[in-house]
């Protein structure tokens, strides 16, 4: 079906491109340990883009039948009125081998078999703490197929299991939680369970310390404050609009020599990787920050073109429907030294951002942030005592990054990536 469309499509413009995916789900959701629904979704669609006269055009649908075929095509030709200029080609890539993305074993997980799952670690916490318990489940099967008009005929199938439990807060929407994601299915840990425990009991209660200059650590799942801000200023788009601070500064050292962080799609070893994005343009490992030092820019297709570079392999779509532009969705801060215990005892009196609120406040090109804390987990004499309300933590990750006491020696997933926890020095609390 698709090779007809693309031959269709060619006799009328000069190089298109047939992006085409589905995507089979099972989602599960517990509430104060119950189970509140099972959902299962299909989803599938197929994206086209094409070049005429060295212009973009962009068309997609949900469902392609014989019949709409040429309607996706009138679309697509349509939107070149847009005058969206395009000098770029298609590339030719071809696959010589492939990733580890997809366990087969994930297709004979029942929903019955998660929510298993989902309520016996509702028990084992509830019979260590006594507040509200929620917990999000799902699992996907994904299979991608790109071709272009430049012989690319590249294709992948992934599979992701993904478990969420939370804590709540009495009285709150806060909650303490963690994620665990794998290509297949994994049963909970001890040590997860554990440290949800850990964190939540001992800053149940209220407490009220002087606002001021403390210490802060980040917890993996609220480090993405701090790396919008840095993904946003090492975009090409930043880059072609002119509004990037460290736009000249590669090979300068911008953070605390501590801080490594790359972008490796290249990594079986966890869901999700890609030998090419959206674009067919092969994936690559590099350096964003290495050793506190500026090493790389990252590109798609489009604004490679504008910025007279090559693209990086990071043109990746929000969704389906959605057109590529720069992405970065496979970052990794390289792990430190010190457990996620150590860094605690290493605060004399700070705080822990247990999740962030208004991540979006800001100058987010130039790396201001001013968020909210809920919770904000006060430590004291290197141990949790409570958690403080109506929190804000304001700065600059230029100022911030250059001050890391300690960072983790473990990585979690998070938004984006893999990261440990990081403690920081001198931040604004107020």
């Amino acid at each position: 079906m698709v090779e007809k469309l693309l031959e269709m499509v060619l006799g009328k413009v000069e190089q298109a491109e047939i992006y085409s995916a589905e995507t089979m789900s099972d989602g599960i959701y517990f509430e104060n340990s119950d189970l509140q629904y099972i959902n299962s979704d299909f989803q599938s669609g197929l994206c086209l883009r094409i070049i005429k006269d060295n212009k973009l055009g962009f068309a997609y649908t949900r469902n392609l039948r014989d019949g709409d075929r040429n309607t996706l095509i009138n679309n697509a030709i349509d939107s070149l009125k847009g005058c969206v200029e395009a000098s770029f080609s298609f590339p030719l890539t071809k696959v010589d081998k492939s990733l580890d993305t997809y366990e087969g074993s994930i297709e004979k997980v029942s929903n019955s078999d998660i929510a298993r799952e989902c309520k016996r670690v509702c028990e084992l916490l509830s019979q260590r703490v006594d507040e509200q318990i929620n917990i999000n489940a799902y699992r996907a099967i994904s299979n991608v197929r790109l071709l272009n008009s430049s012989g690319t005929d590249i294709s992948y199938k992934s599979s992701i299991y993904y478990f969420n439990a939370q804590l709540v807060y009495p009285y709150t929407s806060a909650s303490m939680n963690r994620s665990i994601v794998s290509k297949g299915f994994v049963e909970a840990t001890d040590e997860y369970i554990d440290y949800l425990v850990f964190m939540f009991k001992n800053s149940l209660k209220d407490v009220l310390p002087k606002t001021e200059r403390l210490k802060v650590m980040f917890l993996p799942e609220t480090l993405y404050v701090l790396l919008w801000r840095l993904q946003t200023a090492t975009s090409a788009v930043s880059l072609y609009q002119n509004i990037s601070p460290i736009a000249n500064k590669v090979g300068e050292k911008i953070f605390d020599e501590k801080i490594t962080i790359y972008n490796d799609p290249l990594d079986d070893s966890r869901p999700g990787a890609r030998m090419f994005d959206d674009e067919g343009v092969m994936c690559r490992r590099f350096h964003i920050i290495e050793k506190g030092i500026l090493k790389n820019f990252y590109y798609d297709l489009y604004f490679a073109e504008k910025l007279k570079k090559e693209s990086t392999g990071n043109g990746f779509k929000g969704s389906i429907f959605s057109k590529p532009t720069p992405t970065l969705n496979h970052l990794f801060i390289e792990k430190g030294d010190k457990s996620f215990y150590d860094l605690i005892r290493m605060m004399d009196h700070g705080i822990i951002i247990g999740e962030a609120l208004g991540a979006h406040s800001g100058n987010i090109p130039n790396g201001d942030f001013s968020i909210g804390v809920s919770p904000a987990i006060y430590v004291e004499k290197g141990e949790v005592v409570g958690h403080v309300k109506d929190v804000m933590v304001a700065g600059n990750i230029y100022d911030v990054m250059k001050s890391v006491i300690g960072i983790e020696d473990r990585l979690y997933p998070a938004h984006s990536g893999y990261f440990p926890s990081m403690l920081f020095d001198n931040i604004s609390v107020t």
